[in-house]
């Protein structure tokens, strides 16, 4: 029976979970009941499997299941101290598990445990939603619903709510599920099917009596100026304002951010009541967790010039900054956890679209996903009735509740580069391929910019995907490409904090058969396309504001005089005196500008296999195969240099570890002694 009762469990969550309509990511849970034999005596013990704290419906498995013994859950009912010290409840749960007890249990784990019913599903639907905020809530329920469907009014997530809803049900024998307040739905079923059904049924409902008796402009009327700008308008506009943005949303600490031009956000700011709205804020305890108690709302026209936009956002920062800190000296008290930060995590731009912010990739996208959900929680209700989110003080009480403290305090230390964004040039392959995935797995989202979209690509999709990493096509020695994939790298991500030039290529010819097109090509690839990379990403760190990094793949060329390597050991000499007049230049803005001098790379490296390799082997009277063999004798450590040893230096020198350290070239050649730096 086990087994039979927890892949329904899962059959179930997934398909709920992977709509959108019926719940947010990572929100709502479900469970349900059965039998075990206990290990111990041999007897069958009632179960309960609840999805555990910060699990997933949509992609939950069982090992993201809280078992509690369901006997011992339920006596907490006899210990119970009340309301005012329920959150000592979920350090009880604990003392409930059954066996190894599988992942942490949940604050709504009482929710589950308390009902009387074998399958208990809590969903946060945007039609759900939007009665549980409406003014009128409660009679809404009952109209909408009938007796099927019972109003519970709001009360923070916990032991109580889980009372309240068991009382609810029982007195209530008809019921099929309850409207949270303020927050989502719960509903029941005998059996698994029957549970996804009444969860659907209460969806559905909603939806329907939403769309059938809505008003047709929940929003008001459209405000003149405010339209969507065209796409490639919007997508230009969001990309100049990124980096200023992401700057003041990092104000307290780096954050990432996620770029939305959903039509759902673009037709909430063009329409005359989202000040009004947006001013609320969220209502769901979900939603705002992640967005803020409300979001930066920018208040000028679709058409306002780039230069207005940042001044007046500037402006706005700074008076939410204010605002925020405000709102936490009302509510906060000796035993509230200390201000988190005051920047906001939702900002939101007429005409242009959403920028959501967070620690990492996905949860600034998830922080935009919750917004849109807020939003079409405020069309559902304004279209109904009034919305009428839970009280401040609440939003307070859950935001800097002690348990949310503490399971933010559980979370793993951040990698070294977490929160940067990173964009390397010739990403696809060899050297910059292993910088990339260093970086990656650092804790750095990559741009893998490269010539060919489909190696690129193929790459990103390798590191973890778009919460990761993009790819990009770029032709180094073009500027108007650089441009395209630069937008792309803050619209991805929400700026650019480092870059390493490492596209390259080299033909080795002696000096009377190197062409006036051989010098030309490596010089543009090399010491051009290094400076309009650098160009365009140092623009975008000083908009920032939060320094950065650029790194310079050289060589050991650069400062070593070889045969038959005219064009290409020039350019890197090129290449290496950038860095030091770049980080001389870019100091006052916090960007170090270092160098990298690897030697004999042959194993994995692109310029190797394409030519390069072949000849530098005849030069030197030994068979390809064994040049990086060849390489590794003549040096004084007599090892091989492979592309992870370069991409090594790359993530040592973009740490926090050398951060007063601008201007340096770090060889990676195993020791040439003829290229000492002097």
């Amino acid at each position: 029976m086990t087994t039979t009762t927890v892949e329904e469990l899962i059959s179930r969550s997934n398909r709920l979970g992977a709509d959108k309509r019926n719940t947010n990511f990572a929100g709502g849970n479900t469970s349900a009941k059965g039998t075990e034999k206990d290990p111990v005596t041999g007897q069958d013990v009632e179960l309960l499997w609840v999805k555990g704290s910060g699990g997933d419906l949509g992609t939950l498995k069982a090992e993201n299941l809280a078992v509690l013994r369901l006997d011992r859950l339920q006596a907490l009912k006899d210990v119970y101290p009340g309301v005012e010290r329920e959150d000592e409840m979920v350090a009880a749960f604990d003392y409930c598990l059954h066996g190894k007890g599988g992942a942490a249990p949940s604050i709504d784990t009482a929710m589950h445990g308390l009902v009387d019913a074998a399958h208990v599903d809590h969903l946060h639907p945007d039609s759900g939603i939007a009665i549980a905020t409406a003014v009128d809530g409660e009679a809404l329920t009952s109209k909408v619903f009938g007796s099927k469907v019972v109003w519970v009014p709001w009360r923070r997530p916990g032991f109580q709510l889980g009372l309240d809803i068991a009382a609810i049900k029982e007195a209530n024998p008809q019921a099929i599920g309850t409207i949270l307040g303020g927050h989502g739905i719960t509903a029941w079923g005998a059996t698994s099917e029957e549970a996804e059904a009444n969860s659907l049924w209460i969806i559905d409902q909603a939806e329907t009596y939403i769309k059938e008796n809505g008003k047709s402009e929940p929003f008001g009327a459209k405000l003149p100026g405010y339209g969507a700008l065209p796409e490639a308008e919007r997508k230009a506009k969001a990309a100049a304002l990124a980096p200023v943005i992401r700057g003041l949303a990092s104000t307290d600490k780096p954050q990432l951010g996620h770029f939305s031009d959903d039509g759902v956000v673009l037709e909430f700011l063009a329409s005359e009541e989202h000040p009004r709205l947006g001013s609320l804020g969220t209502s769901c305890p979900d939603h705002f967790l992640r967005t803020k108690v409300k979001p930066l709302v920018l208040d000028l026209p679709a058409d306002a010039s780039i230069e207005d936009s940042v001044t007046r956002l500037k402006e706005l920062h700074a008076a939410y900054r204010e605002d925020y800190q405000a709102y936490y000296d009302r509510h906060a008290d000796e035993n509230s956890p200390a201000l988190r930060g005051a920047d906001p995590a939702i900002v939101l731009i007429p005409g242009v679209g959403m920028f959501s912010f967070g620690k990492d990739k996905q949860t600034a996208r998830v922080a935009g996903e919750f917004y849109i959900n807020a939003i079409n929680v405020m069309r559902g209700a304004e279209a109904i009735s009034t919305y009428a989110p839970i009280e401040e003080s609440e939003k307070f009480r859950i935001e800097y509740w002690a348990l949310e403290e503490a399971k933010l305090a559980r979370m793993p230390k951040p990698k070294s580069h977490a929160t940067r964004i990173a964009l390397v040039t010739g990403a696809a392959s060899g050297i910059g391929k292993a910088i990339a995935t260093r970086l990656a797995s650092d804790g750095a989202c990559v741009v893998i910019a490269d010539l060919n979209l489909e190696n690129a690509q193929k790459v990103a999709e390798e590191l973890g995907g778009s919460d990761v990493a993009i790819g990009v096509q770029a032709d180094v020695t073009d500027e108007a490409q650089i441009a395209a994939a630069i937008q792309e790298a803050v619209l991805a991500f929400g700026g650019l904090d480092l870059v390493v030039n490492n596209a390259g290529l080299s033909i080795s010819k002696p000096l009377l058969e190197t062409t006036e097109k051989d010098w030309d090509l490596q010089h543009n690839v090399m010491a051009k396309g290094s400076f309009l990379v650098s160009k365009a990403a140092a623009k975008v760190m000083i908009e920032q504001g939060l320094g950065g990094d650029i790194i310079y793949i050289s060589s050991k060329n650069s400062v070593f005089a070889g045969p038959n390597n005219i064009a290409y050991s020039a350019t890197k000499a090129d290449q290496a005196h950038q860095v030091r007049l770049l980080a001389a230049e870019l100091g006052e803005y916090g960007v170090r500008v270092n160098g990298i001098n690897p030697d004999g790379v042959v194993r994995g490296s692109g310029i190797f296999a394409g030519g390069w390799g072949a000849k530098r082997a005849a030069v030197y009277g030994v068979d390809e195969q064994e040049l990086g063999k060849y390489y590794a004798q003549r040096t004084l450590l007599k090892r091989e240099v492979l592309p992870e040893h370069v991409a090594n230096a790359a993530s040592v020198l973009t740490s926090n570890e050398l951060s007063h350290t601008t201007g340096l070239h770090i060889p990676v050649d195993a020791g040439v002694a003829a290229a000492f730096l002097r």
